[in-house]
């Protein structure tokens, strides 16, 4: 638990590993406002075919999404020098529709389809198919680390913010804000996501529990009903230690919400809300738990600013008697004899 009023974030984690994908079977799911469609796959399709990729899907685009992929199919090299914000204005559109359509062309994220444009561009332009990246290498000096990490963790950010659906965050906000108890699930990384949530959220007077063990999430999971919540964080989406708890307090009736980075994912499937993240692509000395952090720890302010607001009558007193309480262990102590 942090020692200030102020929320932090905590050190550590985010995505788990990813284990088998769950199997489908199951009840069906509950229909949720604000659900958030499925997306992609995570694995980046190739650059070469983009054109033909827009034509075949088309048809089933809507017109601001169409205006999207059509221009950054006319003139991809133009199209990667811009920002989220720049190619949304250049196509009238807004953010959120550009990294939607980042998605459905199979990208996990805009940054990741701003490289595939470059590449693009560039075989274009010579005949050649660059690696575009900003990867770190072995002897990289530590600024130029600092820097790429700091680009990395912004353009992660920014995708996640875009991309986040507003009406699932809202019921998902009000969902936690009412529940009689909060059940948070996550292994590995995530769980030290899932802990920095309950913590926030036990800061605010609201009964909050993250389980790491997936023996104890299926126990606690079982004792949920209707009224309660349940919120699994996993990037991949297919971690089984994460889905079962999940399936379980579904089917007790509790409101579940998901919280992954692939939103049609095997953990979806037992999501009455689901709230994507965006993370970078993997790399040798980047894995996917680092840039997969931000966006989650992103995602659980926003959770839990949004319901210190809701709640605001009784979460003010109850962070004031939080910090009242911890106020003893910030003053330095002196060294026992």
């Amino acid at each position: 638990m942090s020692e200030d009023p102020k929320v932090t974030f905590s050190e550590g984690g985010g995505a788990d590993p990813a284990t088998a994908p769950a199997t489908a079977s199951g009840p069906t799911p509950r229909s949720a406002p604000g659900s958030a469609p499925g997306g992609a796959s995570g694995a980046v399709p190739d650059t070469v075919p983009l054109r033909a990729r827009v034509r075949s899907l088309g048809p089933s685009m809507t017109r601001s999404v169409q205006a999207v992929a059509e221009t950054v199919a006319a003139d991809p090299a133009g199209c990667s020098r811009l920002t989220v914000g720049a190619l949304a204005a250049r196509t009238g559109t807004s953010e959120a529709t550009v990294v939607r359509t980042a998605r459905l062309l199979g990208y996990p994220g805009y940054r990741d389809l701003r490289l595939a444009l470059a590449a693009l561009a560039a075989q274009q332009e010579t005949g050649a198919a660059p690696v575009v990246t900003a990867d770190i290498a072995v002897d990289d000096p530590i600024a130029d680390v600092v820097a790429k990490l700091a680009h990395e963790e912004a353009q992660t950010l920014a995708d996640t913010a875009a991309g986040l659906d507003l009406t699932a965050l809202a019921a998902a906000v009000t969902a936690l804000a009412t529940a009689r108890r909060i059940d948070i699930y996550g292994v590995g990384a995530s769980a030290l996501v899932g802990q920095d949530l309950a913590q926030k959220l036990l800061r605010i007077g609201l009964v909050a529990h993250a389980h790491g063990d997936p023996h104890l999430a299926v126990t606690g999971a079982v004792q949920l009903r209707p009224g309660d919540a349940a919120v699994a964080i996993t990037h991949s989406g297919a971690t089984g230690d994460v889905i079962d708890p999940l399936r379980t307090a579904f089917e007790r009736g509790a409101t579940t919400i998901a919280l992954t980075g692939r939103p049609d994912a095997p953990v979806t499937h037992y999501a009455d809300l689901v709230l994507a993240t965006s993370a970078a692509r993997e790399t040798r000395l980047r894995p996917a738990a680092m840039s997969s952090r931000t966006s989650q720890l992103l995602v659980v302010d926003c959770l839990f600013v949004a319901v210190a607001q809701q709640t605001y009558e009784t979460a003010a007193p109850a962070l004031a008697a939080s910090h009242e309480a911890l106020a003893p262990r910030r003053s330095a102590r002196s060294p026992r004899p």
